[in-house]
């Protein structure tokens, strides 16, 4: 982990390809990820959940909020890659989301959803061929065309980054 409580596991990574290895081992890393990231967040009351993970930074509940909502943002975007060439996905605003009223309730709706979006998007991922896991979308608000593969890549990342982030605090706080 590095000190930056933005980036606790270092920058978002730039992969475009991965090996067949690699593959795999991002799939457990996703599989794996529900149960993780439950766990960071595993004893924490409402006061702790409302702190945010670092100065000017988002609520531990916010995060916890934030993860699924991505994260299927990441499986329909899969979704149109497999069945679309090379479609132009929807943005969205994540800050918006994050101020609208439903991140301000019980987090265990949130990682419910996480559990059963992982088994489905895991299930997807696991029966793709090579070649599927080339297919691309493109990202319009970072002129950038993902592969499957940097795009699974993209979210080992980020749902570390963001277990990390509430492990960073808990730590800090003693908690």
């Amino acid at each position: 982990m590095t000190q930056d409580p933005r980036f606790p596991v270092g920058p978002q990574p730039n992969i475009q390809t991965l090996t067949p290895q690699e593959r795999q081992d991002a799939l457990a890393a996703l599989r794996a990820l529900p149960a993780e990231f439950r766990a960071a967040f595993a004893g924490l009351d409402d006061a702790q959940l409302n702190t945010p993970y670092r100065g000017g930074g988002w609520t531990l509940r916010q995060v916890a909020h934030h993860v699924p909502d991505s994260h299927m943002n990441a499986y329909i975007r899969t979704r149109l890659a497999l069945s679309e060439d090379a479609p132009t996905i929807r943005p969205y605003d994540q800050d918006s989301w994050a101020a609208l009223p439903d991140y301000g309730g019980d987090i265990e709706v949130s990682l419910r959803l996480l559990d059963a979006l992982h088994e489905r998007w895991t299930r997807l991922l696991s029966a793709l061929d090579d070649a599927q896991w080339q297919r691309t979308f493109v990202h319009p608000e970072y002129g950038r065309v993902y592969t499957l593969d940097s795009m699974a890549a993209t979210y080992v990342w980020h749902g570390r980054h963001h277990t990390a982030q509430v492990l960073g605090l808990r730590a800090d706080q003693g908690w």
